[in-house]
């Protein structure tokens, strides 16, 4: 095991932004790549990204940034990558420096377009990372209580314990409550089926289905989580754990959820592309739709509420058409 590592964050977003603070609690130095230069200039001056979470306050000697993606693999012993599904491809395109000797942690929330795999099998089968190299950071946790120093909870994955202990703990402080699992697969699917339960979750407020229904619809979004996990990769795992239905619990409901927020606005009317114009952030559960839905049509679980988002974000059908039709899948 690597004693005092070198860490760094790959992202400029609200959830880059909550892992440096993190990270800033237990080291010396954390490294941060951001591509966009006038971002770290701003930061550099002004102690705050511009963009995500100014409220999150950084002394800026503790910060190694940088927006050469290469000078940042050079540098770090653990890379954490929090960059959206949708653009990871693009970043990754950009290196030519080795990451097989990295160890690689995901907390990102959904899955490569291009490959249609989650953030951990897209590393080990296209950069060959050893599993045991691999590992996940979820939650339930938003970057925006992180930034308020609100009470959180993280579960880090590994197949490797000590990994998993390692980062564990550099991410762990008194607002920061960290625990460990071998579930990589699982905790990384869950991450991602969130986001799109959410956008449901969303489509039906927006709609005017009330709480009674969102109680239905998240029970049976637990459910279907399980459904869709054991056909992927069947484990023993408790599928009520914080990992899986307190990370759905937290972004099916919160006021901070931009997945709830992007389905909210679909139901109310606004099609794709003008809810995602009005969006300043990105919502993985658009782009996980689709890649969940072609994933079980080889798979064959029971998924209305997947089949249900992607028929409205992906076919085009009327939102008040297809949840009238889910209501009566529900129980």
């Amino acid at each position: 095991m690597i004693e005092n590592p070198k860490i760094a964050v790959f992202g400029g977003g609200s959830w880059a932004t909550a892992l440096v603070k993190m990270l800033c609690e237990n080291l010396e130095q954390v490294g941060w790549y951001m591509r966009s230069q006038s971002s770290i200039d701003y930061i550099k001056e002004n102690e705050h990204n511009p963009n995500y979470l100014s409220s999150a306050e950084f002394d800026v000697n503790k910060l190694y940034l940088s927006s050469d993606i290469n000078e940042m693999v050079r540098y770090a012993d653990i890379l954490i990558f929090a960059i959206p599904s949708a653009f990871l491809k693009e970043e990754l395109d950009k290196v030519t420096e080795p990451i097989i000797d990295k160890i690689i942690f995901s907390a990102i929330k959904g899955i490569v377009p291009e490959s249609g795999l989650i953030v951990g099998e897209h590393f080990h089968k296209n950069y060959q990372i050893p599993l045991e190299n691999i590992g996940v950071i979820t939650g339930p946790c938003h970057a925006e209580e992180v930034a308020m120093e609100r009470l959180s909870y993280l579960t880090i994955a590994c197949i490797d314990p000590e990994k998993a202990k390692l980062v564990s703990k550099y991410l762990s402080s008194n607002y920061i409550k960290t625990k460990t699992s071998d579930d990589i697969i699982g905790t990384e699917y869950a991450a991602m089926l969130k986001n799109i339960y959410a956008i449901a979750a969303g489509m039906a407020h927006g709609l005017g289905y009330g709480d009674n229904f969102q109680a239905v619809l998240i029970s049976n979004s637990i459910r279907e989580m399980k459904r869709f996990i054991r056909k992927v990769h069947k484990m023993k795992r408790n599928i009520n754990n914080s990992a899986y239905l307190g990370d759905l619990l937290v972004t099916g409901y919160s006021v901070f959820s931009r997945n709830r927020m992007f389905g909210n606005m679909i139901g109310k009317g606004y099609t794709v592309k003008s809810a995602m114009m009005e969006m300043s952030m990105v919502a993985e559960g658009y782009y996980a739709a689709k890649s969940a839905y072609l994933l079980n049509e080889k798979n064959k679980a029971k998924t209305p509420i997947i089949d249900a988002v992607y028929d409205v974000l992906y076919l085009n059908k009327n939102p008040k058409q297809i949840f009238k039709k889910l209501t009566e899948l529900l129980d």
